[in-house]
């Protein structure tokens, strides 16, 4: 096999790796930024609630 594919035969896991890492970490900033925006929207509707006397039991 020529150095060159070696090379590359070599670095393939290591990227494969890397891309694996990146999606995970995509998947985690991604759901936290949903459930920010989730409980942010709680939030809301509970200071919305709490105003008008409509306190939720």
């Amino acid at each position: 096999m020529s150095p060159f594919l070696t090379a590359v035969a070599a670095l393939v896991p290591s990227a494969g790796v890397g891309f694996l890492f990146y999606l995970a970490i995509r998947a985690l900033v991604n759901a936290d930024r949903t459930e920010r925006a989730a409980l942010a929207r709680m939030d809301a509707e509970e200071r919305i609630a709490r105003n008008s006397g409509d306190a939720p039991k």
